[in-house]
């Protein structure tokens, strides 16, 4: 059993069980990781070299990052593809790489993912009311599904930051249509946080690996805290530093 299911109960609370006192109204706006399945829908190559509101680089870490997370914390995580083999192409392999749980649902040349009964059936039967859903193209592939499962009455979110349109103009209008039906949008960030809840947690530590993923600047922050984390334990071992110079210009500040 994941620490996830060890700190979240499917009572409908979304509070965390963790040993400390929390707020009980804390996570009550928030996503609920015991009511979630993730979807990622047509990560095809073919698909993303018509991308041009994100770069692809980043919708491909991004989405990884997703599949990571899913895998860690025991998401439900569905895949399909719009016709792998033609021009759509195949899907981007990382996923299935690092989240080998994931459930693939072939289509039949279906556009939207909700056509097809076989991924509508995979959905529900995981018995969970909340999506999650990244997708390439965003005003198609994941609009028509988005807006078709919100009017079944689920409460679906779409992560913007690993999708992709082939224009901004394409991205705006989607994020209005969006709003308009009641969609939630949202980030790769935004989506780790919520389902992380607390650092008071075994995989803390793997979790971090994520938001610097999701938010490469974070390594830089985290590389930074340990080697300050080192530099002071030195100091402690060796009673102090032996010199009051240095080449480094922030050790040379802390000497003096």
């Amino acid at each position: 059993m994941s620490s996830q299911n060890q700190l979240f109960k499917p009572d409908g609370k979304n509070s965390i069980h963790d040993g400390i006192e929390h707020s009980p109204s804390g996570g009550k706006a928030l996503i609920d990781p015991t009511d979630t399945v993730l979807l990622l829908l047509d990560h095809q190559t073919g698909l993303f070299q018509n991308v041009k509101d994100i770069a692809v680089a980043d919708l491909r870490r991004n989405t990884t990052a997703l599949a990571k997370l899913a895998a860690l914390i025991d998401l439900p995580l569905i895949i399909t593809a719009s016709i792998p083999e033609w021009p759509n192409g195949p899907l981007m392999p990382e996923i299935q790489q690092v989240a080998p749980h994931a459930v693939y649902v072939p289509r039949r040349g279906e556009v939207n993912a909700w056509d097809n009964a076989l991924f509508v059936k995979t959905v529900r039967e995981t018995g969970k009311k909340t999506l999650i859903i990244a997708g390439v193209w965003t005003n198609v592939c994941v609009m028509f599904p988005a807006l078709d499962a919100k009017a079944e009455g689920y409460n679906v979110y779409v992560v913007i930051d690993a999708s992709g349109d082939p224009s901004e103009i394409a991205s705006r209008t989607t994020l209005a249509r969006f709003t308009q039906a009641g969609v939630i949008p949202t980030s790769t960030n935004a989506v780790t946080c919520q389902l992380h809840r607390t650092w008071n947690r075994p995989d803390a530590a793997q979790l971090a690996e994520l938001y610097c993923m999701a938010s490469p600047s974070y390594q830089a922050v985290m590389e930074s805290f340990n080697k300050a984390q080192e530099v002071e334990a030195a100091k402690q071992t060796n009673n102090g530093p032996k010199s009051t110079r240095s080449t480094t210009p922030a050790l040379a500040a802390q000497s003096r």
